[in-house]
């Protein structure tokens, strides 16, 4: 055995690898272990300074977000004022939502003086990376309920949003306390680095891809996760729906946020008898919307890059174009379009299309439609358009999705009263308002007993009773 002090490795500080985002992480590791965050009034107080961020700094977060690629004014206006109105409801409820909840325990035990008890407890320092497709809203969205849950936070925002990332940035410096909540930016390699770190949480919105990395990062700490991810989301129209409008709100639902959106249609699958009908009524929504020169128009959102816009141009086969089809990489733009006839095996439905493209396909049976729809990974939405409530009952139990809506598209993700979420390819885990605050607590459950009451059928010796009264934990 040699020498332990010749023997011994030794790396100079040269061959050390730092990782850039530790002093961060352990700074707020040691700020959450003072346990502040656990007070009603710091998650009060955190709620307030990111309201006055929003309200104080609007014009500004407007133009840098419409800068990026939302050239929609109503969509300007949304990423900012939907973040506010979600504090000022998630504010209201803290308190009700803090309380511990008293839970029915074993008679014997209830009877003798003991008390079932949850108490909901911050995880602790939360990565919250949020998408591009929304800026403000997909990053505060979450934030505010982790904030709600006591958490401290690091925000990553998303390197394809230039202008707004930068804003935010200074901004989230301004106003919170470092050790509170503090922003990072940068490209893939920040997240990397970021997850490396034993976060306590991590909440996640994009791409099914960067999806499994995070989880498979995140396994490495065992740290739990929500991923909120994506698919090609179906809207089946049948027989009885009502073409005009079935037509309306799909086209709203697959061309609003300029169609990058994780919930918008991303196919509609159209009874053959109507199919015609309502491609026809496609084209006039569209009309209606965005008039003969959507490049022009300013309800119309912009193509995050010119790259993306080259992806989606490749998706769509010019000889089944009904309307649409232009694009220019260089403005940013890709025409709100409409394709038909579709085949399930084109290659536009081989994976999410994630802009403002519409596939048509016509069935004549509708179990074919749902037996496809399973085929394919689980879709994070889906729109049933009917008023048989045979069928809309006989779909919402046959297919599998995180969530949608009848006779509508979209709009479930604005009630705050419903969980957000999905399954499968499509994410795990679900928020909004107190769902939010329960996924982002550790429901702590504690039994209270009284001092000097013992429970006997679980001491030995066992007698023949004492084995029957465990029978007795059982009875509720």
């Amino acid at each position: 055995m040699g020498n332990s002090e010749n023997s011994r490795q030794t790396a100079s500080p040269e061959m050390v690898e730092i990782n850039p985002f530790q002093e961060l992480f352990e700074r707020k590791k040691a700020y959450y272990n003072t346990n502040v965050t656990k007070t009603y009034e710091w998650r009060i107080e955190q709620l307030d300074r990111l309201e006055r961020l929003l309200t104080e700094n609007r014009s500004a977060l407007q133009e840098a977000v419409g800068k990026d690629f939302k050239t929609a004014y109503s969509e300007q206006v949304f990423e900012v004022s939907a973040p506010i109105s979600i504090i000022h409801e998630s504010r209201s409820r803290l308190r009700e939502w803090m309380e511990p909840v008293e839970v029915p325990i074993p008679k014997f035990l209830a009877a003798s003086g003991h008390r079932g008890v949850i108490y909901k407890e911050p995880y602790g320092v939360t990565l919250i990376i949020g998408p591009f497709n929304g800026p403000l809203l997909l990053l505060f969205d979450p934030a505010i309920d982790a904030l709600t849950a006591g958490n401290p936070l690091i925000l990553k925002t998303s390197n394809a949003l230039i202008n707004t990332s930068k804003l935010l940035a200074v901004l989230i410096a301004k106003y919170f306390e470092p050790d509170a909540v503090a922003a990072v930016e940068g490209n893939h390699e920040a997240i990397t680095e970021l997850l490396k770190l034993p976060f306590d949480f991590i909440f996640f919105t994009g791409s099914v891809k960067v999806g499994k990395i995070i989880l498979k990062a995140a396994a490495e700490n065992l740290t739990p996760v929500i991923l909120e991810l994506g698919g090609q989301n179906p809207a089946i129209v049948d027989t009885t729906a009502d073409i005009p409008d079935a037509a309306r709100k799909i086209i709203w639902g697959a061309t609003a946020w300029g169609g990058q959106w994780c919930t918008s249609p991303g196919y509609a699958c159209v009874h053959e008898s109507v199919v015609e009908e309502f491609v026809k009524e496609t084209k006039n929504a569209l009309i209606e919307m965005f008039g003969a020169a959507p490049k022009a128009n300013p309800d119309y959102s912009r193509i995050i890059s010119g790259k993306e816009v080259k992806r989606l141009a490749a998706l769509i086969d010019p000889e089944k174009v009904i309307t649409g089809g232009e694009f220019d990489e260089e403005a940013h733009y890709l025409a709100p379009t409409v394709i038909y006839p579709v085949s399930w095996t084109d290659p536009i439905m081989e994976d999410e299309i994630f802009g403002p493209i519409l596939p048509v396909l016509a069935y004549s049976d509708l179990n074919e439609v749902v037996a496809n729809i399973k085929k394919m990974p689980t879709p994070l939405s889906a729109f049933i358009f009917s008023t048989d409530e045979n069928i809309i009952r006989s779909l919402l139990n046959s297919l599998p999705f995180g969530g949608g809506a009848v006779n509508q598209t979209n709009v479930h993700l604005f009630v705050l009263t419903m969980p957000f979420g999905g399954m499968g390819n499509s994410g795990m885990g679900h928020y909004y308002g107190k769902y939010g605050f329960d996924a982002m607590s550790h429901a702590k459950s504690i039994l209270h007993a009284p001092s000097g009451v013992n429970i006997d059928n679980l001491i030995p010796p066992f007698t023949e009773q004492k084995v029957k009264d465990l029978d007795k934990w059982f009875d509720y």
